[in-house]
């Protein structure tokens, strides 16, 4: 397992803040044109020989944003608006959601998504991950089995009731004193499936841990599962639809995403297991043909 979370205090982020916006300053007042080099990463190896020696923990190159174009000036505007919010976040100690972040300029912003990369600049531009931020996601992960923990202060005793879900911290630094009496982790795609093992008691007669990220994972969820391998050492399986979809939230465990590729060393689990469901159990298990889906064309 790679080295842990690094925590960067919020002194250090705003000195680089202020470094940042003032090499900006000195550009202009300079009447030079501001120019911002953003590193840029990537999860995969496009090597096909298989003789990888990619070290995907460095720059891939770089992305350079200069006013000389309508594009990047836009986009350095809404960079610096969310730099401006980040920065109060951190002075008054306080923590915002992406979603507080879109709506305090709406108009500006268009979409979530454009908030999003700004965020993911920032992370870069700053070398931090997002938690450092005091921008959190709103959790959608659950979890259930086998585990205690604490998250400031405040106990979860998963134990205690085996087969009820726990919703999975937002602010997973904050978590500590795990405690388990679990085999091994299950991680399960969909909240459907988790509710089934959930009815069926499966903690009751396994011990294990169970998780899930309702579908694609969030960021809190992926920094709790490699929070767990890395404090309980366990062995991590991975319950998947057997279609591009399941396919892509599997990687997305285990390799992280292509959006947050600068952060995947932090929140990546490659021990994770692909469990199932895999293309030939359909035959080797017998499953009437009512029971399958064609793959759409968006699938494909």
């Amino acid at each position: 397992m790679e080295g842990k979370s690094e925590t960067v205090q919020p002194c250090v982020l705003l000195r680089r803040i202020r470094d940042f916006t003032r090499s900006v300053l000195e550009d202009v007042c300079s009447d030079r044109v501001p120019v911002v080099r953003i590193d840029r990463f990537r999860n995969y190896c496009a090597d096909s020989s298989g003789k990888c020696c990619c070290s995907f923990d460095l720059s891939d190159g770089k992305e350079t944003l200069t006013l000389k174009k309508e594009c990047h000036t836009q986009r350095l505007d809404v960079l610096l608006k969310v730099l401006l919010i980040v920065q109060k976040l951190l002075l008054e100690n306080r923590h915002g959601s992406k979603r507080d972040i879109y709506y305090m300029h709406p108009s500006v912003f268009v979409e979530q998504s454009v908030v999003d990369r700004a965020l993911n600049d920032i992370c870069i531009l700053l070398k931090c991950s997002r938690h450092n931020l005091n921008v959190v996601s709103v959790g959608n992960g659950l979890v259930m089995g086998w585990l205690r923990f604490f998250e400031s202060g405040r106990q979860f005793d998963c134990i205690k009731y085996l087969n009820t879900a726990h919703h999975i911290p937002v602010q997973v630094e904050q978590i500590s004193d795990i405690m388990s009496l679990a085999q091994y982790i299950l991680v399960v795609e969909k909240e459907s499936v988790f509710q089934r093992l959930a009815n069926d008691q499966f903690c009751g007669t396994n011990r294990c841990i169970v998780v899930t990220g309702k579908g694609y994972p969030d960021i809190p969820t992926r920094r709790f599962l490699r929070l767990l391998i890395e404090k309980l050492h366990l062995p991590v399986y991975c319950l998947v639809d057997c279609d591009p979809y399941g396919f892509d939230i599997l990687t997305t465990y285990r390799f992280g995403s292509m959006q947050l590729a600068h952060d995947a060393k932090f929140l990546r689990v490659p021990a994770v297991r692909w469990l199932g469901a895999f293309p030939s159990d359909s035959e080797r298990y017998k499953l009437p043909q009512q029971c399958l889906l064609p793959l759409s064309a968006e699938g494909a």
